[in-house]
């Protein structure tokens, strides 16, 4: 992060939380339809307990927008008590000093067996959590609107052959094939699932987790920026800055017939009143099937000056993990629980299938956190990677050579 150390914050945030005490300000990029609604059960949960919740949404759904207004913030000396901030990010805001611990709360709630090592370590700092996860969302989707398969006499694509098989069919017979936002992280969420399709899970962990050189510019990785790249054709010429939920309710609307997404476009479907297996069909991306990449949203805890301020972090962060709070902020939010053991019958299939993939990934050796999520790599690396993904999306000279050389530095980043 570039800017001080963050030390001397007290002063300000005495006078900044004196005239507020009673009040939990919380951060989020939760603005569209099926987040909202997540969001709203969090307010509705706080204020159950007695607190007045202050919600500081900040529109974008990567998050991009709300990372700067936070760094605002914090060194104006004004964090909220808690903001969404997930991966590699948590240890870079811990370097800053600026963090507080809710150990004390995890220890009660014994969280080191609710939730799974993979989950917990992301969640603690030197060893302490400083971070309440909320859900595991896999990224690795493909939204699927059946009738138009039908229509175009096209079947649901396993392999990443087969795509391209499903997406010709459904262009000779005048249909959309692909719903595609043409943003930074979107363009790199779909790219993120191609070469995962492509290489599978140990060639995905060698370049975008180990950031491995000779991977980045393996021959695998150039058939991933090719095949990525294949996609175009099936786009339409409005892609360019539309917004991750307009390109999914192109598919609930019948305008395209597939959309590669994380779970949080379910809960656009569900918003919406589409019933999953009839009027969509959740899959995981072509060739990644066996594969789970993940997203944890979490929130992060600022330190606090004010006694009352601090009780309604720890009621959050107890919040945050309750069974009820995230049964029916998971429901709202197309993810599952963090927190395992918890009872699934209400959860549509999709959810069912989400939970059953994510323990047999674990179990596999085939979990991966998503680059293209925040949950891989420094924030730097991921915004070196992301534009040079975007840039090979829309310069059509650009070879994947090119592009594979370009991510090899882009890796390098600091």
């Amino acid at each position: 992060m570039a800017y001080p150390k963050l030390a001397a914050l007290s002063a300000g945030m005495l006078l900044a939380f004196s005239a507020q005490a009673a009040e939990v300000e919380v951060l989020h990029w939760w603005t569209s339809g099926g987040e909202a609604k997540a969001a709203g059960e969090l307010k509705k949960t706080m204020e159950g307990k007695g607190h007045k919740w202050k919600d500081f949404a900040v529109a974008g759904g990567g998050g991009e927008n709300a990372m700067t207004a936070l760094k605002t913030r914090v060194v104006s000396g004004n964090p909220p008590a808690a903001a969404q901030i997930k991966g590699p990010a948590i240890q870079e805001w811990g370097a800053e000093g600026v963090l507080a611990s809710i150990d004390d709360v995890a220890k009660k709630d014994k969280w080191d067996t609710l939730l799974p090592p993979v989950v917990a370590n992301v969640m603690k700092y030197k060893g302490q959590y400083v971070a309440a996860p909320v859900n595991v969302h896999r990224v690795n989707w493909l939204w699927v609107n059946p009738t138009l398969l039908k229509k175009a006499n096209a079947k649901v694509p396993g392999t990443i052959d087969e795509l391209f098989v499903t997406m010709e069919a459904l262009k000779k017979a005048g249909i959309q094939p692909l719903a595609y936002g043409g943003q930074p992280w979107q363009d790199s969420t779909v790219f993120e699932s191609i070469a995962l399709g492509v290489g599978g899970a140990d060639f995905y962990q060698k370049a975008f987790v180990k950031l491995d050189q000779a991977t980045i510019k393996s021959p695998t990785m150039l058939k991933a920026l090719d095949t990525y790249k294949k996609l175009k054709p099936y786009t339409d010429k409005n892609a360019p800055g539309r917004e991750w939920n307009l390109a999914t309710a192109m598919v609930i609307n019948g305008k395209a017939a597939m959309q590669f997404m994380g779970d949080w476009a379910k809960g656009e479907f569900l918003a919406a009143g589409k019933v999953p297996g009839k009027d969509f069909l959740c899959v995981a991306a072509p060739g990644t099937a066996k594969d789970f990449t993940f997203n944890i949203d979490s929130f992060v805890f600022f330190k606090q000056p004010n006694k009352d301020a601090v009780k309604g972090q720890q009621d959050l962060a107890t919040a945050l993990m309750s069974p009820s709070f995230q049964e029916s902020f998971n429901l709202n939010k197309g993810s599952i629980p963090a927190r395992t053991g918890l009872d699934m019958s209400k959860f549509d299939e999709c959810g069912k299938k989400s939970s059953e993939d994510f323990k047999a990934a674990a179990a596999g050796n085939t979990l991966a956190p998503s680059w293209a999520h925040g949950m891989a790599m420094s924030s730097a690396t991921q915004g070196a990677m992301f534009d040079v993904i975007s840039q090979f999306w829309n310069d059509d000279k650009m070879t994947a050579q090119q592009a594979a050389d370009k991510l090899a530095t882009a890796a390098k980043t600091k």
